[in-house]
């Protein structure tokens, strides 16, 4: 009797299973010549995050451009990653990354600066990242020669745009034509001698503003044994000198180191600058610091050297010669607002040592300053304050 009940049971099963069925459509194969939707056709182009993409500056376009002779531009970020001039605390070859790295949350499309009114970008004005010198760091002579020629390379190549991006650019040039501006990202401060030789052989002696800590003017350090041993991140100015590369209309800014005694001052005098201390921030104010500095270089060709030391080491922890007492971002920001319009022919921001940095803070601050540089660049004069609906006025007291 068992068996009828289990035949009976199946036959049941079955039977609900055909009415489960025949209750649902079937659902036809899909078609194997049928494409998935891609990401292009859904979400558009592959845009980079803040976070996110290749590391370049302010995620601009990238070339190298030491190999790529066809790469063309107006102004160009390029990284020297060389520290084997230091006196102190190494680390600086790192500078150029932990720079392009603060630089991560800048995007030409949010360029724009209310404290600038422009946006370098958006200035008919080709900008590249031109990548890194393969500076090598086993020899120095090697790597000064390496950091002039890459520099004079770049130096020699044709504008990208038909229009002027400087109007005084081609009439101190000695070929009288107009060059590209470079933007250096060190690397430790020594990389100005072989920028200023590069730069020498266009524009001859050039005055330098010069944002430090120190004087970077000293003839030498113990141990000095050979030609080579004489060229350090203190000494290089000294050098330059000698060799008829600064004109002696040249200042330093933010001055506050130790020094051995008041020859030291002399003899940086001697080598061609005037100095501005930290101190004078206080006692003279922002705006009578820029026109001292406006005055001191007047209408010559300019390099604008900016080591982060300049800035206090509890905003910029991450540099080689810390020294306390300095000023902050905020004041270098205003100070460099106000030199805008200067015959600039090129800047630097070194000695960013990122292993001492807390944060990233110092290389945010950086890539901010050299973000400031390409506006300083493209603007004919210091930025007029704003006056836009909801701000408050500066007429107001």
């Amino acid at each position: 009797m068992s068996w009828i009940m289990n035949r009976r049971i199946v036959f049941s099963a079955i039977i609900a299973l055909a009415v489960v069925v025949s209750g649902h459509q079937q659902q036809a194969l899909r078609d194997p010549h049928e494409q998935p939707e891609t990401w292009l056709s859904k979400y558009g182009k592959q845009i980079d995050q803040t976070f996110s993409g290749p590391l370049a500056f302010s995620h601009m376009d990238y070339v190298r451009c030491l190999e790529d002779e066809s790469a063309a531009f107006d102004i160009a970020v390029l990284g020297m990653p060389f520290d084997t001039g230091t006196s102190y605390r190494p680390g600086a070859r790192f500078g150029p990354y932990a720079i392009r790295s603060g630089s991560r949350r800048q995007r030409a499309t949010r360029g724009y600066s209310l404290a600038w009114g422009n946006n370098p970008y958006e200035q008919d004005t080709k900008i590249l990242d031109c990548g890194d010198v393969p500076v090598i760091p086993f020899d120095n002579s090697l790597a000064m020669d390496q950091m002039e020629v890459a520099y004079s390379t770049l130096l020699a190549r044709p504008l990208a745009s038909n229009t002027s991006a400087w109007a005084q650019g081609a009439a101190l040039a000695k070929d009288g034509r107009e060059h590209p501006r470079i933007i250096s990202l060190g690397g430790d401060h020594t990389i100005v001698l072989p920028i200023l030789r590069a730069l020498n052989k266009v524009y001859g002696p050039v005055s330098v503003i010069h944002f430090d800590a120190h004087l970077d003017t000293w003839g030498g350090y113990p141990g000095t044994v050979t030609e080579q041993s004489r060229i350090t991140h203190g000494t290089f100015f000294y050098i330059a000198n000698e060799e008829g590369l600064v004109a002696n209309s040249s200042i330093h800014a933010g001055i506050r180191c130790k020094l051995e005694g008041i020859g030291d001052i002399e003899n940086d005098e001697s080598v061609g600058f005037h100095f501005i201390t930290s101190d004078d921030i206080d006692d003279h104010g922002v705006a009578a610091i820029i026109e001292r500095i406006r005055t001191r270089v007047g209408d010559t060709p300019v390099y604008l050297s900016f080591d982060i030391d300049v800035i206090d080491p509890g905003l910029a922890p991450a540099t080689g010669t810390p020294e306390a007492g300095g000023w902050t971002s905020r004041e270098v920001k205003r100070i460099i607002r106000g030199l805008a319009g200067l015959n600039f022919i090129g800047a630097d921001i070194v000695e960013v040592a990122p292993a001492y940095d807390h944060a990233e803070i110092t290389g945010t601050a950086a890539a901010d300053i050299v973000h400031d540089f390409l506006s300083m660049f493209v603007s004919q004069g210091p930025p007029k304050p704003p006056n836009l609906p909801g701000m408050w006025s500066r007429d107001e007291h």
